[in-house]
């Protein structure tokens, strides 16, 4: 099955994470089909920056987010239409 989760990146105690489209088989930080965004909890407010488009894409053709992802998505969504 292939899903939609975050790929962990940045030294130690400095998280920074990519959002990417992964097979569920693979690694959490191993090989990905594609990388759609990025995520950046220590800045202040928290970035996140998403390919919209590729996103709903994907999950169109069936690809699962999982729970953190999701609420990205919302987050990612909500500041596109405050803009």
């Amino acid at each position: 099955m292939v899903k939609i989760r975050l790929r962990r990146m940045g030294a130690k105690k400095n998280p920074f994470y990519r959002i990417v489209v992964a097979d569920s088989h693979f690694p959490r930080d191993g090989r990905f089909i594609e990388e759609i965004g990025t995520y950046d909890p220590s800045a202040n407010p928290s970035a996140v920056k998403v390919d919209l488009e590729r996103a709903h894409h994907w999950i169109a053709n069936g690809a699962q987010p999982t729970d953190t992802v999701k609420a990205l998505l919302k987050k990612a969504e909500a500041q596109v239409a405050a803009e």
